[in-house]
């Protein structure tokens, strides 16, 4: 449906390369059953207003940072890597950036890079020339002024004004970036 979009943090990934628990790391094939309370409008999270379409995709896709899962209560401290490897702010709190997984394939094989955050955050934010139907969103994210790439595997979130908790954003089950699941250019 959205053929030469790109996404970085819905992945999905015919190789785990984190080094998941047993628990998270099963064998490819067979059935994913999620529980759910209604049939979601579509999978494309982005152009989603309610959670159904995250809870329906939350097992299949990835994202750059998420709440461990192993922790009772969602907070700064119970945030851990995924495809990225950690995170560090600029000392003036309008820096965050992300080194990225190395080794991380999409579906079709393609390499994951900081180009696909970029290209994400880049139509999430409406500065690409493709667009989404409806955004519901966008306005989460107006304190994010850019995000830029330096080299394949490091990726910065350039804010307007300091946000600590910006990163729980990034971290969230309710969030934008879980609907698209083709890399830059792809299609």
């Amino acid at each position: 449906m959205y053929r030469g979009l790109c996404g970085f943090v819905a992945l999905a990934l015919l190789a785990s390369p984190f080094g998941a628990a047993p628990g998270l790391a099963q064998k490819s094939g067979g059935i994913l059953r999620v529980h759910a309370l209604d049939s979601p409008p579509s999978l494309s999270t982005h152009e989603e207003i309610d959670a159904v379409p995250a809870r329906a995709t939350m097992g299949i896709f990835n994202n750059l940072v998420m709440f461990d899962q192993h922790v009772k209560q969602n907070s700064l401290q119970s945030i851990v890597p995924d495809l990225a490897t950690g995170w560090s702010w600029s000392e003036d709190g309008m820096q965050l950036t992300f080194p990225l997984r190395e080794g991380v394939k999409w579906h079709d094989g393609r390499p994951f890079t900081a180009k696909d955050v970029k290209c994400t955050w880049d139509l999430l934010l409406g500065k690409s020339n493709d667009k989404l139907r409806v955004n519901p969103r966008k306005s989460w994210y107006r304190n994010l002024a850019e995000v830029t790439t330096s080299g394949d595997y490091e990726v910065t979130f350039h804010l307007e004004r300091p946000q600590p908790a910006f990163v729980m954003l990034l971290a969230s089950g309710f969030r934008l970036f879980r609907g698209l699941s083709m890399p830059c250019g792809a299609g």
